[in-house]
């Protein structure tokens, strides 16, 4: 089924909105398990035309906390499309933080 970036791609458009998955979770839901990192390479590499169609910004650590380093698509502006979906941040420790608890995407 696809390559690992489209199978990435289709995980992550499966996000609901208002919901957020881990790297790793997306990762073990495509069926590689130890390849986090490689999820957020997958994302970073969507072109423009991509990004309107798959939720990158639900993408976020396993602590809960936004790590993008990207400067096209820095934290705040993945904090301010999380917003706007519903879900609480808080800023502490200059890093952007979602309570896991309440928000991550227990798919079926």
């Amino acid at each position: 089924m696809g390559n690992f970036y489209q199978r990435v791609y289709l995980a992550v458009k499966k996000i609901p909105r208002g919901k957020v998955a881990t790297y790793g979770q997306i990762a073990a839901l495509i069926g590689s398990p130890r390849s986090a990192r490689m999820v957020g390479w997958a994302l970073h590499a969507m072109d423009g035309g991509k990004l309107e169609h798959i939720p990158w910004q639900r993408v976020i650590n396993r602590e809960g906390r936004i790590s993008t380093t990207c400067l096209d698509h820095p934290p705040e502006e993945q904090a301010m499309l999380l917003e706007q979906e519903g879900i609480n941040i808080t800023k502490r420790d200059s890093a952007y933080w979602i309570d896991l608890d309440r928000f991550l995407w227990q798919p079926k």
